[in-house]
Protein backbone atom coordinates (compact mmCIF):
# COMPACT_ATOMS: atom_id res chain seq x y z
CA UNK A 1 0.00 0.00 0.00
CA UNK A 2 2.95 2.35 0.55
CA UNK A 3 4.45 2.00 -2.92
CA UNK A 4 6.12 5.09 -4.30
CA UNK A 5 4.87 6.27 -7.69
CA UNK A 6 7.17 7.55 -10.42
CA UNK A 7 6.54 9.33 -13.71
CA UNK A 8 8.51 7.65 -16.50
CA UNK A 9 6.94 9.08 -19.65
CA UNK A 10 5.16 12.18 -20.95
CA UNK A 11 3.26 13.11 -24.09
CA UNK A 12 1.64 16.39 -25.08
CA UNK A 13 -0.01 18.20 -28.00
CA UNK A 14 -1.22 21.79 -27.64
CA UNK A 15 -1.32 25.06 -29.54
CA UNK A 16 2.41 25.31 -28.73
CA UNK A 17 3.30 22.25 -30.79
CA UNK A 18 2.40 18.76 -31.88
CA UNK A 19 4.81 16.94 -29.58
CA UNK A 20 6.88 17.41 -26.42
CA UNK A 21 9.88 18.87 -28.21
CA UNK A 22 7.82 21.51 -30.02
CA UNK A 23 6.01 22.46 -26.81
CA UNK A 24 9.30 22.84 -24.95
CA UNK A 25 10.75 24.96 -27.76
CA UNK A 26 7.77 27.35 -27.68
CA UNK A 27 7.94 27.61 -23.90
CA UNK A 28 11.67 28.35 -23.95
CA UNK A 29 11.19 30.98 -26.68
CA UNK A 30 8.29 32.54 -24.73
CA UNK A 31 6.09 32.04 -27.78
CA UNK A 32 2.36 31.82 -27.02
CA UNK A 33 0.04 29.52 -28.94
CA UNK A 34 -2.87 31.96 -28.65
CA UNK A 35 -4.05 33.53 -31.92
CA UNK A 36 -6.97 34.13 -34.26
CA UNK A 37 -9.70 31.51 -34.75
CA UNK A 38 -8.96 29.52 -37.90
CA UNK A 39 -10.45 26.02 -37.54
CA UNK A 40 -13.99 26.70 -36.31
CA UNK A 41 -16.70 28.31 -38.43
CA UNK A 42 -18.15 30.67 -35.83
CA UNK A 43 -19.63 34.14 -35.54
CA UNK A 44 -16.92 34.81 -32.96
CA UNK A 45 -14.09 34.85 -35.51
CA UNK A 46 -12.17 38.06 -35.06
CA UNK A 47 -13.86 38.66 -31.71
CA UNK A 48 -12.09 36.23 -29.39
CA UNK A 49 -8.67 34.58 -29.71
CA UNK A 50 -8.16 30.84 -29.25
CA UNK A 51 -5.22 28.53 -28.62
CA UNK A 52 -5.82 25.99 -31.38
CA UNK A 53 -3.81 22.90 -32.24
CA UNK A 54 -2.63 23.78 -35.72
CA UNK A 55 -3.87 20.59 -37.38
CA UNK A 56 -7.15 19.92 -39.20
CA UNK A 57 -9.28 16.86 -38.52
CA UNK A 58 -7.79 15.16 -41.57
CA UNK A 59 -4.25 15.99 -40.50
CA UNK A 60 -4.91 14.52 -37.06
CA UNK A 61 -6.17 11.33 -38.70
CA UNK A 62 -2.96 11.21 -40.73
CA UNK A 63 -0.99 11.51 -37.50
CA UNK A 64 -2.56 8.31 -36.13
CA UNK A 65 -2.67 6.50 -39.46
CA UNK A 66 -6.45 6.36 -39.96
CA UNK A 67 -8.47 7.03 -43.14
CA UNK A 68 -10.11 10.43 -43.64
CA UNK A 69 -13.59 8.86 -43.65
CA UNK A 70 -13.19 7.96 -39.97
CA UNK A 71 -15.72 9.56 -37.63
CA UNK A 72 -13.41 9.77 -34.62
CA UNK A 73 -13.78 12.97 -32.63
CA UNK A 74 -11.11 15.64 -32.40
CA UNK A 75 -10.98 15.02 -28.65
CA UNK A 76 -10.19 11.34 -29.20
CA UNK A 77 -7.56 12.04 -31.85
CA UNK A 78 -5.71 14.58 -29.72
CA UNK A 79 -5.76 12.11 -26.84
CA UNK A 80 -4.50 9.25 -28.99
CA UNK A 81 -1.51 11.31 -30.17
CA UNK A 82 -0.50 12.42 -26.65
CA UNK A 83 -1.11 8.97 -25.14
CA UNK A 84 1.02 7.21 -27.73
CA UNK A 85 3.80 9.75 -27.21
CA UNK A 86 3.75 9.16 -23.45
CA UNK A 87 3.98 5.39 -23.92
CA UNK A 88 6.90 5.84 -26.33
CA UNK A 89 8.59 8.25 -23.90
CA UNK A 90 8.37 5.60 -21.18
CA UNK A 91 9.81 2.94 -23.46
CA UNK A 92 6.64 0.85 -23.46
CA UNK A 93 6.19 -1.25 -26.59
CA UNK A 94 3.52 -3.58 -25.24
CA UNK A 95 0.91 -2.43 -22.72
CA UNK A 96 0.14 -6.05 -21.87
CA UNK A 97 3.59 -6.87 -20.48
CA UNK A 98 2.53 -5.45 -17.09
CA UNK A 99 -0.83 -4.67 -15.49
CA UNK A 100 -1.58 -1.32 -17.14
CA UNK A 101 -4.52 0.98 -16.57
CA UNK A 102 -5.85 3.96 -18.51
CA UNK A 103 -7.51 6.94 -16.85
CA UNK A 104 -8.47 9.67 -19.30
CA UNK A 105 -10.25 12.93 -18.54
CA UNK A 106 -12.37 15.18 -20.71
CA UNK A 107 -15.20 17.69 -20.44
CA UNK A 108 -16.05 18.34 -24.08
CA UNK A 109 -16.14 14.73 -25.22
CA UNK A 110 -17.32 14.30 -28.81
CA UNK A 111 -19.13 17.61 -29.06
CA UNK A 112 -17.27 18.57 -32.25
CA UNK A 113 -18.89 15.72 -34.24
CA UNK A 114 -22.29 16.29 -32.63
CA UNK A 115 -22.22 19.88 -33.84
CA UNK A 116 -21.79 18.63 -37.41
CA UNK A 117 -24.93 16.53 -37.05
CA UNK A 118 -27.19 19.12 -35.44
CA UNK A 119 -26.26 21.92 -37.82
CA UNK A 120 -27.67 19.84 -40.70
CA UNK A 121 -30.51 18.24 -38.70
CA UNK A 122 -31.94 21.51 -37.40
CA UNK A 123 -32.08 22.86 -40.94
CA UNK A 124 -33.71 19.71 -42.31
CA UNK A 125 -34.99 16.86 -40.10
CA UNK A 126 -34.08 14.36 -42.84
CA UNK A 127 -30.45 15.47 -42.88
CA UNK A 128 -27.52 14.83 -40.59
CA UNK A 129 -25.54 11.61 -40.25
CA UNK A 130 -26.09 9.62 -37.06
CA UNK A 131 -22.50 8.38 -37.31
CA UNK A 132 -21.48 11.87 -36.16
CA UNK A 133 -23.17 11.56 -32.75
CA UNK A 134 -22.43 7.97 -31.73
CA UNK A 135 -19.10 9.16 -30.26
CA UNK A 136 -20.63 12.04 -28.31
CA UNK A 137 -20.17 10.76 -24.74
CA UNK A 138 -17.03 11.52 -22.73
CA UNK A 139 -16.17 7.85 -22.33
CA UNK A 140 -15.84 7.33 -26.07
CA UNK A 141 -12.49 9.11 -26.33
CA UNK A 142 -11.15 6.93 -23.50
CA UNK A 143 -12.28 3.77 -25.31
CA UNK A 144 -10.59 4.95 -28.51
CA UNK A 145 -7.34 5.70 -26.67
CA UNK A 146 -7.50 2.28 -25.01
CA UNK A 147 -7.92 0.55 -28.38
CA UNK A 148 -5.08 2.58 -29.86
CA UNK A 149 -2.63 1.84 -27.03
CA UNK A 150 -3.70 -1.75 -26.37
CA UNK A 151 -4.61 -1.13 -22.71
CA UNK A 152 -7.20 -3.53 -21.31
CA UNK A 153 -6.50 -4.05 -17.58
CA UNK A 154 -8.40 -1.05 -16.20
CA UNK A 155 -10.12 1.75 -18.14
CA UNK A 156 -12.16 4.67 -16.84
CA UNK A 157 -13.05 8.28 -17.60
CA UNK A 158 -13.05 11.26 -15.23
CA UNK A 159 -15.00 14.46 -15.85
CA UNK A 160 -14.80 16.96 -12.99
CA UNK A 161 -14.61 20.08 -15.13
CA UNK A 162 -11.21 21.78 -15.24
CA UNK A 163 -9.67 19.63 -12.51
CA UNK A 164 -10.44 16.45 -14.48
CA UNK A 165 -7.00 15.36 -15.67
CA UNK A 166 -5.25 16.23 -12.42
CA UNK A 167 -7.77 13.97 -10.73
CA UNK A 168 -7.03 11.31 -13.35
CA UNK A 169 -3.35 11.37 -12.40
CA UNK A 170 -4.13 11.25 -8.68
CA UNK A 171 -6.53 8.34 -9.18
CA UNK A 172 -3.88 6.51 -11.19
CA UNK A 173 -1.45 6.87 -8.31
CA UNK A 174 -4.06 5.50 -5.91
CA UNK A 175 -4.57 2.41 -8.09
CA UNK A 176 -0.82 1.73 -8.09
CA UNK A 177 -0.51 2.25 -4.34
CA UNK A 178 -3.42 -0.14 -3.78
CA UNK A 179 -1.63 -2.80 -5.82
CA UNK A 180 -4.41 -3.03 -8.42
CA UNK A 181 -2.14 -2.19 -11.36
CA UNK A 182 1.59 -1.79 -11.96
CA UNK A 183 1.39 1.30 -14.12
CA UNK A 184 -1.17 3.79 -15.39
CA UNK A 185 -1.42 5.99 -18.44
CA UNK A 186 -3.19 9.05 -17.01
CA UNK A 187 -4.11 12.42 -18.45
CA UNK A 188 -6.76 14.25 -20.40
CA UNK A 189 -7.90 15.61 -23.74
CA UNK A 190 -10.28 18.32 -24.90
CA UNK A 191 -10.97 20.14 -28.16
CA UNK A 192 -12.34 23.61 -28.78
CA UNK A 193 -15.95 23.57 -30.03
CA UNK A 194 -18.71 26.05 -30.72
CA UNK A 195 -20.45 24.72 -27.61
CA UNK A 196 -17.59 25.65 -25.27
CA UNK A 197 -16.89 28.94 -27.01
CA UNK A 198 -20.54 29.99 -26.78
CA UNK A 199 -20.89 28.66 -23.25
CA UNK A 200 -17.95 30.59 -21.82
CA UNK A 201 -19.05 33.68 -23.75
CA UNK A 202 -22.47 33.37 -22.08
CA UNK A 203 -20.69 33.37 -18.71
CA UNK A 204 -18.97 36.59 -19.88
CA UNK A 205 -15.52 35.36 -18.88
CA UNK A 206 -13.74 35.35 -22.26
CA UNK A 207 -11.03 37.96 -22.85
CA UNK A 208 -11.21 39.68 -26.24
CA UNK A 209 -7.43 39.86 -26.08
CA UNK A 210 -4.90 37.25 -24.97
CA UNK A 211 -5.51 36.26 -21.37
CA UNK A 212 -3.28 37.88 -18.74
CA UNK A 213 -3.44 35.78 -15.57
CA UNK A 214 -2.87 37.45 -12.19
CA UNK A 215 -2.81 40.89 -13.79
CA UNK A 216 -4.88 43.66 -12.23
CA UNK A 217 -6.36 44.42 -15.68
CA UNK A 218 -7.28 40.78 -16.44
CA UNK A 219 -10.56 40.44 -18.31
CA UNK A 220 -11.15 36.72 -18.65
CA UNK A 221 -9.73 33.48 -19.97
CA UNK A 222 -8.68 32.31 -23.42
CA UNK A 223 -9.92 28.89 -24.48
CA UNK A 224 -7.43 26.35 -25.75
CA UNK A 225 -7.34 22.72 -26.77
CA UNK A 226 -4.93 19.85 -26.48
CA UNK A 227 -4.06 16.65 -24.70
CA UNK A 228 -1.39 15.42 -22.33
CA UNK A 229 -0.65 12.11 -20.63
CA UNK A 230 1.90 10.81 -18.15
CA UNK A 231 2.97 7.25 -17.46
CA UNK A 232 2.87 6.41 -13.76
CA UNK A 233 4.79 3.33 -12.62
CA UNK A 234 5.19 1.56 -9.31
CA UNK A 235 8.49 1.56 -7.47
CA UNK A 236 8.64 -2.22 -7.86
CA UNK A 237 8.19 -2.08 -11.65
CA UNK A 238 10.67 0.78 -12.04
CA UNK A 239 13.32 -1.13 -10.08
CA UNK A 240 12.66 -4.42 -11.84
CA UNK A 241 12.88 -2.92 -15.34
CA UNK A 242 15.52 -0.33 -14.42
CA UNK A 243 13.35 2.40 -15.91
CA UNK A 244 14.43 5.97 -16.52
CA UNK A 245 12.62 8.22 -14.03
CA UNK A 246 11.54 11.77 -14.84
CA UNK A 247 10.28 12.58 -11.33
CA UNK A 248 8.29 11.20 -8.41
CA UNK A 249 4.63 11.94 -7.76
CA UNK A 250 4.83 12.65 -4.04
CA UNK A 251 1.56 14.34 -3.17
CA UNK A 252 -1.94 15.15 -4.32
CA UNK A 253 -5.05 16.58 -2.76
CA UNK A 254 -8.66 17.27 -3.68
CA UNK A 255 -11.21 19.44 -1.90
CA UNK A 256 -14.62 20.83 -2.76
CA UNK A 257 -15.88 23.98 -1.05
CA UNK A 258 -19.24 23.72 -2.92
CA UNK A 259 -19.43 27.51 -2.99
CA UNK A 260 -20.91 28.08 -6.45
CA UNK A 261 -21.56 26.27 -9.73
CA UNK A 262 -19.03 28.29 -11.73
CA UNK A 263 -17.15 30.49 -9.26
CA UNK A 264 -14.40 29.89 -6.72
CA UNK A 265 -15.03 30.90 -3.11
CA UNK A 266 -13.81 34.44 -2.31
CA UNK A 267 -11.69 33.07 0.55
CA UNK A 268 -10.09 30.39 -1.65
CA UNK A 269 -11.12 27.69 0.82
CA UNK A 270 -11.16 24.79 -1.64
CA UNK A 271 -7.85 25.79 -3.17
CA UNK A 272 -6.22 26.13 0.24
CA UNK A 273 -7.45 22.72 1.39
CA UNK A 274 -6.33 20.98 -1.81
CA UNK A 275 -2.82 22.44 -1.54
CA UNK A 276 -2.66 21.65 2.17
CA UNK A 277 -3.64 18.01 1.58
CA UNK A 278 -1.04 17.62 -1.17
CA UNK A 279 1.67 19.03 1.08
CA UNK A 280 0.73 16.69 3.91
CA UNK A 281 0.88 13.65 1.65
CA UNK A 282 4.21 14.68 0.16
CA UNK A 283 5.72 15.21 3.60
CA UNK A 284 6.92 18.66 2.55
CA UNK A 285 6.55 21.96 4.32
CA UNK A 286 5.43 25.04 2.35
CA UNK A 287 8.94 26.54 2.28
CA UNK A 288 10.27 23.50 0.40
CA UNK A 289 8.10 24.15 -2.65
CA UNK A 290 10.28 25.80 -5.28
CA UNK A 291 7.66 26.67 -7.91
CA UNK A 292 3.89 26.72 -8.38
CA UNK A 293 2.29 26.25 -11.77
CA UNK A 294 -0.92 28.01 -10.80
CA UNK A 295 -4.38 27.39 -12.24
CA UNK A 296 -4.36 31.07 -13.24
CA UNK A 297 -7.17 31.32 -15.78
CA UNK A 298 -7.17 35.10 -16.08
CA UNK A 299 -10.69 35.55 -14.74
CA UNK A 300 -11.34 38.09 -12.01
CA UNK A 301 -12.74 35.53 -9.58
CA UNK A 302 -10.32 32.64 -10.08
CA UNK A 303 -7.04 34.50 -9.86
CA UNK A 304 -8.06 36.44 -6.76
CA UNK A 305 -9.36 33.32 -5.01
CA UNK A 306 -6.24 31.31 -5.86
CA UNK A 307 -3.96 34.17 -4.89
CA UNK A 308 -5.63 34.54 -1.49
CA UNK A 309 -5.27 30.78 -0.90
CA UNK A 310 -1.58 30.86 -1.84
CA UNK A 311 -0.83 33.80 0.44
CA UNK A 312 -2.72 32.11 3.27
CA UNK A 313 -0.80 28.83 2.91
CA UNK A 314 2.69 30.18 2.17
CA UNK A 315 2.58 33.40 4.18
CA UNK A 316 5.54 35.68 3.55
CA UNK A 317 7.45 32.98 1.66
CA UNK A 318 5.40 32.46 -1.49
CA UNK A 319 7.52 30.54 -4.01
CA UNK A 320 7.98 31.56 -7.64
CA UNK A 321 4.76 31.03 -9.57
CA UNK A 322 3.32 31.53 -13.03
CA UNK A 323 0.36 30.55 -15.16
CA UNK A 324 1.28 28.76 -18.37
CA UNK A 325 -2.29 29.22 -19.63
CA UNK A 326 -0.85 32.43 -21.07
CA UNK A 327 0.90 30.04 -23.49
CA UNK A 328 -1.63 27.24 -24.04
CA UNK A 329 -4.95 28.86 -23.26
CA UNK A 330 -7.31 27.06 -20.91
CA UNK A 331 -7.52 23.48 -22.17
CA UNK A 332 -10.38 22.64 -19.78
CA UNK A 333 -10.39 18.93 -18.87
CA UNK A 334 -6.88 18.54 -20.26
CA UNK A 335 -5.46 21.49 -18.30
CA UNK A 336 -4.22 19.56 -15.27
CA UNK A 337 -2.29 17.05 -17.37
CA UNK A 338 -1.00 19.73 -19.76
CA UNK A 339 0.34 21.75 -16.84
CA UNK A 340 1.73 18.65 -15.13
CA UNK A 341 3.76 17.88 -18.24
CA UNK A 342 4.89 21.52 -18.42
CA UNK A 343 5.86 21.34 -14.75
CA UNK A 344 7.92 18.22 -15.48
CA UNK A 345 9.61 20.06 -18.35
CA UNK A 346 10.38 22.89 -15.93
CA UNK A 347 11.90 20.49 -13.41
CA UNK A 348 13.93 18.40 -15.87
CA UNK A 349 15.25 21.47 -17.68
CA UNK A 350 15.81 23.61 -14.56
CA UNK A 351 13.70 26.49 -15.85
CA UNK A 352 10.63 28.47 -14.83
CA UNK A 353 8.43 29.59 -17.71
CA UNK A 354 7.09 33.13 -17.32
CA UNK A 355 3.55 34.39 -16.92
CA UNK A 356 3.09 36.11 -20.30
CA UNK A 357 1.15 39.36 -20.81
CA UNK A 358 1.58 40.48 -17.19
CA UNK A 359 2.03 44.19 -16.42
CA UNK A 360 0.27 45.22 -13.19
CA UNK A 361 0.15 43.54 -9.77
CA UNK A 362 -3.34 42.80 -8.45
CA UNK A 363 -4.22 45.43 -5.87
CA UNK A 364 -5.68 42.84 -3.47
CA UNK A 365 -2.49 40.74 -3.35
CA UNK A 366 1.13 41.21 -2.34
CA UNK A 367 2.47 38.68 -4.82
CA UNK A 368 3.37 38.85 -8.51
CA UNK A 369 4.14 36.03 -10.94
CA UNK A 370 7.42 35.30 -12.69
CA UNK A 371 7.52 37.45 -15.84
CA UNK A 372 10.87 36.47 -17.37
CA UNK A 373 12.29 33.06 -18.23
CA UNK A 374 14.39 31.82 -15.31
CA UNK A 375 17.17 29.37 -16.15
CA UNK A 376 19.48 27.17 -14.08
CA UNK A 377 16.91 26.94 -11.28
CA UNK A 378 17.09 23.80 -9.15
CA UNK A 379 13.46 22.77 -8.79
CA UNK A 380 13.25 20.04 -6.16
CA UNK A 381 9.51 20.19 -5.51
CA UNK A 382 6.90 21.67 -7.88
CA UNK A 383 3.23 22.16 -7.06
CA UNK A 384 0.53 22.53 -9.72
CA UNK A 385 -3.12 23.50 -9.26
CA UNK A 386 -6.27 22.75 -11.26
CA UNK A 387 -9.63 24.06 -10.11
CA UNK A 388 -12.95 23.11 -11.69
CA UNK A 389 -16.52 24.35 -11.79
CA UNK A 390 -18.58 23.26 -8.81
CA UNK A 391 -15.64 23.87 -6.50
CA UNK A 392 -13.72 20.70 -7.40
CA UNK A 393 -10.16 21.77 -6.57
CA UNK A 394 -7.07 19.61 -7.02
CA UNK A 395 -3.35 19.95 -6.38
CA UNK A 396 -0.43 17.74 -7.33
CA UNK A 397 3.22 17.79 -6.21
CA UNK A 398 6.10 16.31 -8.19
CA UNK A 399 9.59 15.91 -6.77
CA UNK A 400 13.03 15.51 -8.27
CA UNK A 401 14.59 12.08 -7.82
Amino acid sequence: MAQRVYITGIGIITALGNNTEENLSSLMEERSGIGEITLIDTIHKGKFPLAEVKLTHEELLDQVGLPHKSNLTRTALLGMIAAQAAMHSAGIDNAKDSRTGLISATTVGGMDRSELFYEKFLADKSKGQLRDIVNHDCGDSTERIAEFTGIREFITTISTACSSSLNAIAFGAQLIKAGLVDRVLAGGTDSVTKFTLNGFNTLMILDKNKCRPFDDTRAGLTLGEGAAFVVLESEELVNREKKNILCELTGYGNANDAYHQTASSPEGTGAYLAMQKALEMSGQTPERIDYINVHGTGTSNNDLSEGIAIERLFGENVPAFSSTKSYTGHTLGAAGAVETVISILSMTNNVIFPNLNFSTRMKELKITPVTQLKKEINLRHVLTNSFGFGGNNSTLIISKC
